[in-house]
C-alpha cells in the first residue's frame, strides 16, 4: 500500500470515529433552530400560530353547523311523512287532525311541525359564508408570516455559514470534502428553511384540529366517540408499519441501484478504455446483473405498499360498519343522540383523526431540518484555530524576508498520525534563490504551506524576520507572499481578471507589466480577446504552459516579497519549461525565492539548495558542495543520470554534468509526478478531477481559443430547456411484454376507485334511514348498510393489493429495461459525444439512475391512479346527475374552484422552487469556486472578496422568497376557504329543492357528499400532472440518446484475414468537436511499416496524441485519410480494428475487480485462462511483483487502480495490451510518470513488448525514443523532420535542439 492509501485509511478510521462520537452527541434541539431570528420575526412566528390555531378550529366549527342542519332536515322530512295523511294539519307548529284533536303517536309523544326549511337553510349558509371568510383571512396570515419570517432567517444562516466556512484554517478544508461543503449550503439549509416555515403553521392547524375535533366528538356524545377512538390504534398501526417497511426497503432498493450506479459510472469515466479494448457487451451484461437486485426490492416495496393500503380501507370500512351501527342503537333504542349528533361525532373524531395523520409528515420535515441544522450550526459556531478574516496581528514596517525554522515538528490535522516534519532547523535568508529538494513525502511541500500559514507547527516555531509568524496580521503575511503552485487553479473569468486576483487596485499597466516578466504577454496578446479571453472553468480552455505563466504573472502583480514556487514548472513538456523558466528567472532578482523541484535543470542555479529527508533538512549548499557530500542530493543526481551515460561520477565535468541535467534532468518528472500525487490528497480535491482523466483528454487538448463558445453553449442551453415530451405510446411500447399485470391493475385501480362514490350512496342511505317513522324498518335497514360495509372493506382490501403489485411489477420491469437499454445506447456512442460536458460521466449516471424511474412514473403506479381517479369522478357524477340534476350543476360551478385553486398551489410552489434554484445556482457557483480552490483564495487573501460576491448572490433568491410569501398565502387561503363557500351555495339550494320540488333530503347529502368526493379525486389526479410532465421529458430525453445514431458506427465494416500493422497516415486535418474553432492536426503525413517502432515527439499540443485516437477510430479526420494495411479506416469495422490495436496510456485506467481480470480486459472475445495471463504478467515484468501480494492474482486493484502504485498500475495495462495480441502497439507516454527505478522495469518489458509488432511511440522523454525506427518530430500539427536518433542528430535540426537543450520548437 502507498502511503497515500495508509493516508485514507486512517482518514476513514477517523471519520467512522467522529460519526460514533456523532451519534452519541445529542443532535439540535428543535427551538434551537430559530437561533437567529431577530424580535420582528419572533413577533412574526407568534402572530402566524396564532392565525393557524384559530384556522384549524373552523372544520369541527363547520360540523356543529353540519349536525344541526341535519336534524333539521330530518324533522322537515317527518313532518313531510305525517302531514301526507289528508286528515293531519299543521297549527301553532304541533300537527292537530282535522277534527281539532291533538295527535299523537303509539307512546303519546305529540308531534311538532312547522319548520320553515328555507329560512333555516339561509341561516346555515350565513354561517358558512362567515367561517369561510374568517378562513381566508387567517390562513393568509398564517402562511405569509411563517413564510417571511423563514426567508429572513434562512438568508442570515447562509450569510454566517459561507463567511464562517471561508474563515476556517485550511487542516478543516483536508477534513470536510468540498462538495459536501457546497451541499450544505444549498440543500441542508433548504432543509433547515423547510422545518421553520410553513410547514410549523400547517402543523400547528393541524394539531388544533385534532383537538377541536375530539372536542366536538365528546361534546356531541362521548359514548360514540369513545367506541370509535377504541378502533382507531389499528389505523395508526397500519399507517406505521407501512412508512417503516416503505423506508426500509427504498433503502435496499436504493443501495442495490447503487451497486449499478457505481459500475456506469467506472464505465462512462473510463470510457476511451472501455472502447479500445472492446468491452462493451461485457459491460452491459455487467450492469444489468446488478440491475436485478434493484428490480426484486422494488416489486417487494410495491406488493407491501399494496397490501398495508389494503389493510387500511378494510380498518377503515369496517370502522364505519361498527360506528354506524352503534350510532344508530344509540339514536333509536336510547334516543341519547340525535341523527345530528350521531354525523357531528362520527366526522369529528374522523377528521380529528385524519388530520393526526396528516400532520405526521411535518415532523418529518422537522426532524430533517435538525439533523440538517446540526452539521451547520457546528460549523457556524466552531472557532477558527487560523482566523484569516481577523484584524489582529501585528503588521511590519519593513521586511527583510528571512525566514526561519526552529525545531518544528508538524502534522497533518487529517491524519495525525504520520509525522510530516520532524524537529525541522531551516534558515532561508533573504534574496537568496533556495531550492529544496528530496524525495516525494520528504515534506518540501508542508514547508512552503508552513511558510503561508496554511497550518501552524504543532511544536516549534516559523518566524519571519525574527517574529513569530502567529504573531503576525495573517492578510498582511500572505500579501507578502506570491505563490505558483503546480497546479496553478485560474478562476472562471477573464485572464486580466485573474490577474487582478493578485493585488486589489492594480492598474492595466501593472497587469501588462507582470505578463511580460512572466512571458505571457505574447501568446494572450495572439488570443481573439486579448486580455478579455475568459479562461474557463478552473481554467479549462488553457494550456499547461499558459496556465502556469498566467499563474506566475498573478504572484508577480503582488510585488511580493517572498516568492514560493511549488514544482512550478513539473506538468510542462521542454518547450513551454523552457519559457515558464526563463520568466522565472527573471524575476528572483531583489526578493526571497523557495523553489521546490524535482528537475535538476530548474535547480542548478539556486544560491542554496536544501535536501530534505524523512521530514529533516539534512543537507545544504551549492549544487557543486552537494555532489561532492555524497547525500540525498546526490543520489538524486546520479539516478536521474543513469540512463544516459555511465561516466565515472568523481570525473563529471561541467559540460557533461550541464547535458545530464537536461538530458535526464527533464525527465525525472516521474517522481515529481508521484508526489503530486501525495500531495493531491492535501491540496483540496481540486486536482483529483482532472487526474483521472487520461491524458490525452486533458493534455494535449486545452486550447485557449474556445473564448466566443460559453455563450453559444447558454443558447444551446436555454434551446434544450424547452423539450419536446415523448409520446405515450412509446413509452408503453417498452411496456408491451407487462401487459397482463398492467391490465390486472387497471382492473383493481377501477375497484378502488369506485369505493368512494359507494361510500357516499351508503352513507347517505344511513341519513334517510332515520326518517323512516317505523323503528322496526330503520333497524332493519341500518343492519344491512353496515353488513354492506364489510363487503366493500373485504373488497377493497384485494383491489389494493392487486393494484399496488401489478404496477410494481410492471413498472420495475419497465425501469430495468429502459436502463439496460440507455446504456448500452451510451456505450454504442463515438468518443466525441463523450467530450461534451453535456455528456459528463456524472451527468450520464444521473440520467441512467433518474431519467428511467420517472419514466416509470408514467406508466407504472401512475396509471393505477389515474385510473382510480377516472372511475372515482366518473361514477361520483352519474351518481351525482342520477339523483338530482340541478344541485349538482350548483355545485359543479364550484367544482373548477376547488380543482383549480390545487392545481394553482402545485403550480406555484413549483414554479417558485425553480426560480429559487435558479438564483441559487449564481451563489452556489461562486461558493463551490471559493472552496473548491480554498487554498488559492487563501494564498491570494481574497476571502473577502468571495464572501462579498457571495452575499450579493444572495439578495434575489430572497428578494423572489418575500414576494412568494404573499402570493403563497393568498393562493392558500382561498383554496382553504373556497370549500365553505360551496357547502353554503349546494345546501341552501337543497334545501329550496326539498321544499318546493320535494326532493327528499337523503338524496341532498347523497349528491353533496358525491360531488366533494369526485371534487378531491380531480385534484388528486391533476396533483400528478406535474410528475407526469417530468416522466414524458425525462422520457423525450431517453428515446433521444436511443435514436442518436452515431458518427463511428459499430456495425458495418470490413474486416480481412492476415492483418499486417501497416500504418499511414495521408495529409490528415483534425478538430475536435467540441472546439470547432482549433484546427488540432494540420495536414499530418506519417507512415510505418509492419514491424517498425515509429516515435512521435514534440511539444505538448501539437498533436501527437491525437494522431493515436484516429488511429484507434475514436473520431474520424475531417479531411485527409488514415491508411491501415492500405484500406482507409473509414471504411474498416471498429471492433475489428480496435481488436488489433494495444494501448498503453500514460494514465492506464483500471477496473476495480481483481488483477487476473483487469488483465483479461485486454481480450474481451473469448474466455481468456490462467496460463495466457501468467504468460502475459510475466513479458510485463509483473509475474514476480504479483506473487509477493497474499492474495496472488485475486488481488483487487481498488477504485481507479488506487491500491497499487503508478509503476504496477503501469506493467497491469501492458500486460493488459500484450494479452490482446496486437499487431499494433500505442504506447502513449507509457513511462513519463514513473520514477526512474521503475521506469527502467517498465521500460525493459516495453522492449519485450515491442518485438515483432508495429509499434507508436509518444514521448516527451528521449531515453525512451533513442532505439526508435522511424523518430518523427511534430509541432503544430505536421511533422516537421523525421528520420533515425543518429540521422536527426546529424542534422542539427529541431530534434538536436530538443535533445541538447530543451528548447522549443517553433
Amino acid at each position: 500500500m502507498r502511503k497515500s492509501d495508509i493516508r485514507k485509511a486512517n482518514k476513514e478510521d477517523g471519520e467512522n470515529r467522529n460519526e460514533k462520537k456523532k451519534e452519541n452527541a445529542l443532535s439540535v434541539g428543535y427551538f434551537q433552530l430559530y437561533r437567529f431570528a431577530t424580535g420582528r420575526d419572533t413577533v412574526m412566528m407568534v402572530v402566524g400560530g396564532f392565525c393557524a390555531l384559530i384556522h384549524g378550529a373552523a372544520t369541527p366549527l363547520m360540523l356543529l353547523v353540519y349536525g344541526m342542519m341535519t336534524d333539521t332536515f330530518v324533522a322537515y322530512e317527518l313532518e313531510v311523512q305525517e302531514l301526507k295523511d289528508p286528515n293531519k294539519e299543521c297549527f301553532n307548529d304541533t300537527i292537530y287532525w282535522i277534527n281539532g284533536s291533538i295527535y299523537e303517536t303509539a307512546d303519546n309523544q305529540t308531534v311538532t311541525c312547522g319548520v320553515n326549511i328555507e329560512g333555516q337553510m339561509t341561516q346555515f349558509a350565513y354561517y358558512y359564508i362567515g367561517i369561510g371568510s374568517g378562513v381566508l383571512l387567517v390562513s393568509y396570515f398564517q402562511i405569509m408570516f411563517w413564510v417571511s419570517a423563514a426567508a429572513r432567517q434562512t438568508q442570515r444562516i447562509r450569510k454566517m455559514y459561507f463567511r464562517k466556512v471561508m474563515q476556517m484554517e485550511i487542516g478543516w478544508f483536508d477534513c470536510n470534502s468540498v462538495g459536501e461543503l457546497n451541499t450544505r449550503i444549498s440543500d441542508d439549509i433548504n432543509k433547515i428553511s423547510n422545518a421553520i416555515a410553513d410547514q410549523v403553521s400547517i402543523f400547528i392547524e393541524r394539531i388544533s384540529t385534532f383537538i377541536f375535533g375530539f372536542m366536538v366528538g365528546f361534546i356531541g356524545g362521548w359514548k360514540l366517540t369513545l367506541v370509535v377512538i377504541a378502533v382507531s390504534p389499528l389505523i395508526g398501526l397500519g399507517a406505521g408499519l407501512m412508512a417503516m417497511a416503505v423506508a426500509r426497503l427504498t433503502g435496499r432498493e436504493l443501495k442495490a441501484y447503487a451497486k449499478a450506479g457505481a459500475v456506469a459510472d467506472e464505465v462512462l469515466s473510463s470510457i476511451r478504455t472501455v472502447a479500445a479494448f472492446g468491452g462493451e457487451e461485457k459491460e452491459a451484461e455487467r450492469y444489468d446483473r446488478n440491475l436485478v437486485e434493484a428490480q426484486n426490492w422494488g416489486v417487494k416495496k410495491g406488493s407491501i405498499i399494496g397490501l398495508f393500503q389494503g389493510y387500511l380501507w378494510c380498518i377503515i370500512f369496517l370502522c364505519y360498519a361498527l360506528a354506524f351501527w352503534y350510532g344508530s342503537k344509540l339514536v333509536i333504542d336510547n334516543k341519547e343522540l340525535s341523527p345530528g349528533n350521531l354525523i357531528q361525532v362520527f366526522f369529528g373524531v374522523l377528521i380529528a383523526a385524519t388530520n393526526l395523520g396528516q400532520a405526521a409528515p411535518c415532523l418529518e420535515a422537522f426532524a430533517s431540518g435538525r439533523a440538517a441544522a446540526k452539521t451547520v450550526f457546528e460549523t457556524i459556531d466552531r472557532e477558527p484555530e487560523i482566523d484569516c478574516l481577523s484584524e489582529d496581528g501585528y503588521k511590519l514596517d519593513k521586511i527583510k524576508g528571512d525566514i526561519e525554522f526552529h525545531n518544528v515538528t508538524f502534522y497533518y490535522p487529517s491524519r495525525p498520525d504520520i509525522k510530516i516534519l520532524d524537529n525541522l532547523n531551516l534558515h532561508i535568508k533573504a534574496g537568496e534563490k533556495t531550492a529544496f529538494v528530496g524525495p516525494s513525502g520528504s515534506g518540501k511541500t508542508s514547508v512552503v504551506q508552513l511558510m503561508q500559514r496554511f497550518y501552524d507547527p504543532k511544536e516549534g516555531m516559523v518566524t519571519l524576520d525574527g517574529h513569530d509568524l502567529r504573531s503576525l496580521n495573517i492578510q498582511w503575511l500572505r500579501s507578502l507572499i506570491g505563490i505558483v503552485e503546480q497546479e496553478p487553479v485560474l478562476f472562471a473569468t477573464t485572464i486580466a481578471e485573474n490577474i487582478r486576483y493578485g493585488r486589489p487596485g492594480v492598474t492595466m499597466e501593472d497587469i501588462i507589466q507582470a505578463t511580460r516578466e512572466a512571458n505571457a504577454y505574447h501568446f494572450i496578446m495572439d488570443l481573439p480577446q486579448k486580455f478579455d479571453t475568459l479562461v474557463g472553468e478552473g481554467g479549462g480552455q488553457m494550456s499547461g504552459g499558459q496556465k502556469q505563466r498566467i499563474a506566475i504573472a498573478r504572484a508577480l502583480v503582488r510585488k511580493p516579497r517572498i516568492l514560493l514556487l511549488d514544482m512550478a514548472t513539473s506538468a510542462l513538456d521542454n518547450e513551454s519549461e523552457a519559457t515558464v523558466q526563463e520568466a522565472l528567472n527573471k524575476v528572483h532578482t531583489e526578493r526571497t525565492t523557495i523553489s521546490v523541484a524535482h528537475r535538476l535543470s530548474t535547480i542548478r542555479s539556486a544560491d542554496v539548495i536544501v535536501g530534505f529527508e524523512h521530514g529533516r533538512a539534512v543537507e545544504k549548499g551549492t549544487h557543486r558542495e552537494l555532489l561532492e557530500r555524497k547525500g540525498v542530493y546526490f543520489t538524486l543526481v546520479t539516478l536521474q543520470n543513469q540512463g544516459s551515460s555511465n561516466i565515472a561520477q568523481d570525473e563529471i565535468s561541467e559540460e557533461s554534468e550541464e547535458e545530464i541535467g537536461f538530458k535526464l534532468g527533464d525527465f525525472k518528472r516521474s517522481s515529481c509526478r508521484s508526489s503530486v500525487r501525495s500531495s493531491v490528497r492535501l491540496r483540496s480535491q481540486s486536482k483529483l478531477s482532472s487526474d483521472f482523466v487520461p491524458d490525452f483528454v486533458s493534455g494535449s487538448l486545452k486550447i485557449a481559443s474556445d473564448v466566443d463558445t460559453p455563450a453559444e453553449n447558454s443558447l444551446e442551453k436555454d434551446a434544450d430547456e424547452h423539450k419536446e415530451s415523448a409520446s405515450v405510446a412509446r413509452i408503453l411500447k417498452y411496456n408491451q411484454p407487462e401487459w397482463p399485470y398492467m391490465l390486472l391493475g387497471s382492473l383493481g385501480a377501477a375497484i378502488n376507485g369506485s369505493v368512494n362514490p359507494i361510500y357516499a350512496v351508503l352513507f347517505s342511505q344511513i341519513l334517510g334511514t332515520f326518517s323512516i317513522p317505523d323503528l322496526d324498518e330503520q333497524r332493519r335497514q341500518i343492519n344491512g348498510i353496515c353488513l354492506l360495509f364489510c363487503v366493500v372493506a373485504v373488497i377493497s382490501f384485494f383491489s389494493q393489493f392487486i393494484q399496488g403489485f401489478s404496477f410494481a411489477k410492471s413498472g420495475e420491469l419497465l425501469t430495468r429495461r429502459l436502463r439496460k437499454v440507455g446504456f448500452q445506447a451510451m456505450l454504442k456512442q463515438e468518443i466525441g459525444w463523450f467530450d461534451d460536458p453535456e455528456n459528463s460521466p456524472g451527468a450520464l449516471t444521473t440520467r441512467l439512475a433518474t431519467d428511467a424511474s420517472m419514466v416509470q412514473g408514467a406508466t407504472g403506479s401512475q396509471i393505477g391512479m389515474i385510473i382510480n381517479s377516472l372511475t372515482s369522478i366518473g361514477a361520483s357524477f352519474i351518481i351525482a346527475f342520477y339523483f338530482s340534476w340541478k344541485l349538482t350543476l350548483v355545485i359543479l360551478g364550484f367544482l373548477p374552484l376547488i380543482g383549480l385553486s390545487g392545481v394553482f398551489q402545485a403550480k406555484m410552489l413549483t414554479g417558485f422552487a425553480k426560480e429559487d434554484k435558479k438564483a441559487m445556482e449564481a451563489a452556489g457557483r461562486v461558493s463551490s469556486e471559493a472552496l473548491g480552490n480554498i487554498r488559492t483564495v487563501a494564498g491570494l487573501t481574497k476571502e473577502r472578496s468571495f464572501v462579498e460576491s457571495f452575499e450579493e448572490k444572495l439578495e434575489l433568491p430572497y428578494k423572489s422568497a418575500k414576494k412568494r410569501a404573499n402570493i403563497y398565502g393568498l393562493c392558500f387561503g382561498l383554496t382553504q376557504c373556497v370549500i365553505f363557500m360551496a357547502y353554503a351555495a349546494s345546501f341552501r339550494f337543497g334545501g329550496y329543492l326539498v321544499r318546493a320540488e320535494g326532493l327528499q333530503y337523503m338524496l341532498v347529502f347523497r349528491v353533496i357528499s358525491a360531488v366533494v368526493i369526485s371534487g378531491t379525486a380531480l385534484g388528486r389526479a391533476s396533483s400528478f400532472t406535474p410528475d407526469y410532465a417530468k416522466a414524458k421529458t425525462a422520457a423525450a430525453q431517453f428515446f433521444k440518446l436511443l435514436d442518436r445514431v452515431p458518427k463511428i458506427s459499430h456495425t458495418d465494416g470490413e474486416k480481412w484475414e492476415n492483418f499486417k500493422g501497416e500504418v499511414e497516415f495521408l495529409n490528415c486535418k483534425f478538430t475536435y468537436p467540441t472546439r470547432p474553432d482549433t484546427q488540432v492536426l494540420k495536414g499530418l503525413v506519417v507512415s510505418v511499416k509492419p514491424g517498425q517502432t515509429l516515435a512521435l515527439v514534440g511539444s505538448s499540443g501539437c498533436g501527437k496524441s491525437t494522431g493515436v485516437q484516429l488511429l484507434e477510430r475514436f473520431y474520424d479526420p475531417d479531411e485527409g485519410k488514415v491508411l491501415i494495411d492500405g484500406r482507409p479506416s473509414y471504411s474498416v469495422s471498429v471492433p475489428f480494428l480496435r481488436s488489433q490495436i494495444g494501448i498503453v496510456s500514460q494514465e492506464p485506467v483500471l477496473f476495480d475487480c481483481s488483477i487476473a481480470e483487469n488483465i483479461q480486459y485486454g481480450d474481451n472475445s473469448h474466455r481468456i485462462h490462467m496460463e495466457e495471463i501468467v504468460e502475459a504478467a510475466k513479458t510485463a515484468n509483473l509475474h514476480d511483483f504479483v506473487m509477493t501480494l497474499p492474495d496472488k492474482y485475486d488481488t483487487q486493484v481498488g477504485a481507479q487502480g488506487s491500491q497499487l502504485s503508478r509503476g504496477q498500475k503501469q506493467r497491469i495495462a501492458i500486460a493488459r495490451a500484450i494479452i490482446r495480441n496486437p499487431k499494433i502497439l500505442l504506447l502513449d507516454e507509457a513511462t513519463s510518470a514513473l520514477d526512474t527505478e521503475s521506469e527502467q522495469i517498465v521500460q525493459s518489458a516495453l522492449d519485450e513488448a515491442r518485438k515483432g509488432r508495429t509499434c507508436i511511440v509518444i514521448a516527451h522523454r528521449l531515453s525512451t525514443i533513442q532505439n526508435a525506427d522511424i523518430i518523427a518530430v511534430m509541432s503544430q500539427g505536421v511533422v516537421i523532420e523525421q528520420g533515425t536518433h543518429d540521422e536527426l542528430m546529424a542534422k542539427r535540426g529541431a530534434y538536436y535542439k530538443l535533445v541538447t537543450m530543451g528548447a522549443p520548437i517553433s
